[in-house]
């Protein structure tokens, strides 16, 4: 094959997935994944390294995937990440390390992230777990959340001899891994709990259904329960809504709501006791990959599926992979479009949904074009069921309980970037908790950090 182009990953046939929950995208095989790493320059200043928010060692894993070392090449990306198996399926790889590769000036990047995928999903094929450290500490540590920066952080401060216990507030682990993403992005029981087994196999001890603020304070387990330092990685599952007459009709969900319901409970299995609305004509409202996963979720669910967004396709922050996958499904994309208003029948359910068209204005303080209604381009759109994809911020409980803790005026903790320190003595925090809404990967960036952080402030 032309080393010019990356070798192409199988996927289901998009009238087929259209119908089922299953994984969209099946990854390389043996002779896949190896044709592929043979494109790796192994540049001697690989620029995809500086892209990975955890900077994995991207040639010497990919060197060994030439090599037929399947192990050799999981011990590498562990040494980096401890959820491989879950960022070759969701990291925004084109805006990062396949982002700044070398391939991609004359054609192709080198596909990293199928490659780390491969990797992941054979080691766990082979058996292959993660190793632990060699000695203890014997300084206890406490994660708040078991979702991605949560568990990175966790599972670094094991390695390092840590006793660490993860509180999770939802009976189940994973964070926005189960109740946000969808079974045929991120497979739950296949891809996420061996992850999450992985981590507990180095130690790590985990609590769920332990809602910090409420069930216990940091200040409680740090007096009381000896925990030496704190990690608050507890994301932001607050919704935003646009605040427009009828937003209150029956029909209208946050997508938070809708994909918890699907997700992790499994509300799109007829066998499931969790109810959700299956509705004939939805109507999305946002343009991130939130609002991508709502909007399939909807369509598999039998629903014609309209996403509405108020910039135009250049502009949409969703990743491009999915915004095709939506496409070849069947969604219609409604752009440079706006919600102004929702109508309800005389029960008091959604009916319809008025929106006005854009055009792209100046630049706002992002550089992005700012979105300006055009006069008079007022539209009804029928529909029965209005999701809300609006970006998300944190649950105020635990800021509010945790004298000292500074938050800024968006209600994210207040954090060093660098190392995750708060305001208050041996409480660090990242994630969405930190940033409001944002990437798995980023979140893993910030728990990685953290956990050098916890292990300079012990190590005094």
């Amino acid at each position: 094959m032309d080393g010019f182009v990356r070798v192409p990953v199988r996927e289901q046939e998009a009238k087929e997935r259209a119908k089922n929950f299953k994984e969209v995208c099946l990854g390389y095989n043996k002779e896949e994944a190896e044709s592929e790493a043979t494109r790796c320059l192994n540049c001697p200043n690989p620029k995809c390294v500086a892209g990975c928010p955890v900077s994995i060692d991207i040639p010497g894993f990919i060197q060994k995937v030439k090599e037929g070392n399947v192990e050799e090449a999981y011990q590498v990306i562990s040494k980096s990440s401890a959820l491989p198996a879950v960022c070759g399926r969701v990291c925004p790889q084109e805006s990062q390390c396949e982002g700044k590769c070398v391939r991609g000036i004359k054609g192709d990047p080198v596909s990293i992230g199928k490659l780390e995928r491969y990797v992941a999903d054979t080691a766990r094929e082979m058996g292959i777990m993660l190793e632990g450290a060699k000695e203890k500490k014997g300084k206890k540590v406490a994660v708040i959340g078991s979702g991605p920066s949560g568990l990175t952080c966790a599972g670094d401060l094991a390695k390092m001899g840590y006793d660490v216990t993860i509180f999770e507030a939802l009976h189940e682990a994973g964070g926005v891994l189960v109740y946000g993403i969808p079974e045929f992005r991120l497979p739950k029981d296949a891809v996420v709990k061996k992850e999450i087994e992985n981590v507990k196999s180095l130690g790590v001890k985990l609590e769920t259904d332990v809602v910090i603020g409420k069930s216990v304070t940091i200040d409680e387990l740090m007096e009381k329960e000896g925990f030496e330092a704190v990690f608050i990685g507890s994301g932001a599952g607050l919704p935003r809504f646009m605040n427009i007459p009828g937003e209150q009709a029956m029909g209208v969900f946050s997508a938070n709501e809708y994909l918890t319901r699907s997700n992790l409970m499994k509300a799109f299995d007829e066998n499931s006791t969790t109810p959700i609305m299956k509705a004939k004509k939805c109507v999305v409202v946002g343009g991130g990959n939130v609002a991508m996963d709502a909007a399939r979720t909807a369509l598999r669910l039998g629903a014609e599926v309209h996403v509405v967004y108020r910039r135009g396709e250049e502009e949409l922050p969703a990743r491009k992979e999915e915004v095709h996958h939506a496409k070849e499904e069947g969604i219609i994309f409604d752009l440079l479009t706006n919600p102004v208003e929702i109508h309800a029948d005389e029960n008091g359910w959604v009916k319809s949904i008025t929106c006005i068209r854009m055009e792209l204005g100046e630049p706002d303080e992002s550089g992005r074009r700012s979105p300006v209604e055009i006069p008079g381009s007022e539209f009804e759109i029928e529909c029965d069921a209005v999701i809300m994809s609006l970006g998300t911020s944190p649950n105020p409980l635990i800021s509010s309980t945790t004298e000292g803790l500074e938050v800024n005026r968006r209600k994210c903790i207040v954090a060093e970037e660098a190392n995750g320190q708060t305001s208050k003595k041996g409480v660090f925090a990242g994630g969405d908790a930190v940033t409001g809404a944002a990437t798995v990967i980023l979140a893993m960036g910030a728990g990685k950090a953290a956990a050098k952080g916890i292990d300079e402030y012990l190590s005094k």
